[in-house]
């Protein structure tokens, strides 16, 4: 049966895209098994929950704040070369640790590695999802983005995991081995990869500032893109960010075990990976409309939560949840490479990924001074109230519905002057 998905023509017949989704698989793993290491390190090392916290949380930041200017060096240079660089410079910067001494290493230091580390991710991320359409044909990109978004979920799943073996059976400077010797597999899988010409103009080069204002106005003329990444990171920041924080708070205390929550985060995935390959297989003339429609779906979450009455009912409603992700899966990369000229995609998918992961944090951090504001239950019906209204205004957008603009490709104004 595997068979036809090998056959010429078939998903898994291009030896880039096989090359970039193992690439995609080992690198998650080692960046998800990296910091449970580094939790072990900084506890080890005199470290509070608070010095963890803040050091975890600078690694998301520099990747956010950085995510302009990689997408920028994304659209100058082949993404290919963009990937290796950013997996080998992750090797050496999880190996430096495996050099120094547990006991007395400097807070500093680990910080610093973490934010060099956070860089990688604001120039690996964007190349990613930009390199797609140069090593797979038109009609197999949703299937291809959305095996790699399944794949790559998959070992953000495992990556822990792996990390807990290596570290109770041989330590943590083992687990920074195995997680450099990862990363630097990832880059050489990527050698394999040809994505063909270079697909940056040289025509109208600027500076680079204004190579990075331009992404914005790129954003900006395809209206719904623009608009359905503001909604995400809005939504992100006040729906996503307290459902995160009150889901274990929640199920540990009324349950009394944390089983619950890790329940309903593997049925949410569950669902989200069964949603978007339903999504694949089906015909969709609006998929903005599906995706955004089926997104609604996320209301489960904090309702559920708001009125934890049983398990039963909270695993259900985390599975049914979790195909609101599924149709984003499907389609929003998809239709994001098909629209916006190539040359222009790294800084397009560097603000997506600045949208999806600035404001989360902050949403994250709020959730308990909400809590004491409003009070739980209704911060949670508040955040369900507030998730739907956003769904309902973005249908409101032209193009959004589609996924599609009706206006011609984007031009930059100094070539239309040429």
């Amino acid at each position: 049966m595997l068979k036809k998905y090998f056959e010429p023509g078939a998903l898994f017949s291009f030896p880039a895209y096989r090359a970039l989704l193992l690439s995609g698989i080992l690198t998650v793993i080692a960046m998800s098994a990296f910091p449970i290491a580094l939790a072990v390190t900084v506890l080890d090392a005199g470290g509070s929950a608070t010095t963890l916290g803040l050091i975890l949380a600078v690694r998301v930041l520099s990747g956010v704040v950085l995510a302009p200017v990689g997408g920028v060096w994304v659209d100058r240079l082949p993404r290919k070369t963009i990937l290796i660089l950013a997996d080998g410079f992750r090797a050496i910067m999880g190996s430096v640790v495996v050099f120094i001494d547990p006991k007395s290493i400097s807070m500093w230091i680990l910080g610093a590695i973490v934010v060099l580390m956070g860089v990688s991710d604001a120039f690996g991320g964007p190349a990613a999802g930009a390199i797609i359409p140069s090593i797979l044909p038109d009609h197999l990109l949703p299937a291809g983005n959305v095996v790699r978004g399944i794949a790559l979920k998959g070992s953000t799943i495992a990556g822990p995991g792996v990390a807990g073996i290596i570290v109770v059976s041989l330590g943590t400077h083992a687990t920074y081995v195995a997680t450099s010797v990862f990363f630097l597999l990832g880059a050489v899988l990527l050698l394999r990869i040809n994505e063909g010409p270079k697909v940056a103009s040289d025509t109208h080069r600027t500076t680079f500032s204004e190579e990075m204002r331009e992404g914005l106005q790129v954003v900006w003329y395809y209206k719904w893109i623009a608009a359905m990444i503001l909604m995400a990171s809005v939504q992100l920041m006040m729906v996503v960010g307290v459902e995160n924080v009150l889901l274990p708070v929640i199920t540990k205390r009324d349950f009394g075990t944390a089983s619950v929550f890790a329940t309903s985060a593997a049925l949410f995935s569950a669902g989200g990976a069964i949603s978007a390959v339903i999504c694949i297989k089906s015909k969709v003339k609006n998929p903005g409309l599906v995706s955004v429609v089926v997104w609604g779906l996320f209301v489960l979450a904090p309702l559920v939560l708001a009125f934890p009455s049983s398990k039963s009912v909270i695993f259900i409603a985390y599975f049914i949840a979790g195909f609101s992700v599924g149709p984003w899966e499907a389609f929003w990369a998809t239709q994001v490479q098909r629209e916006v000229p190539a040359a222009y995609q790294g800084r397009v998918f560097a603000i997506d990924y600045m949208g999806s992961l600035g404001l989360m944090p902050l949403g994250m951090a709020l959730a308990g001074p909400l809590v004491n504001v409003f009070g739980e239950g209704e911060l949670l019906i508040g955040v369900a109230v507030f998730h739907l209204f956003i769904c309902a205004v973005v249908l409101l957008v032209p193009g959004v519905k589609q996924m599609k603009s009706s206006r011609p490709p984007y031009t930059p104004k100094s070539a239309i002057s040429s």
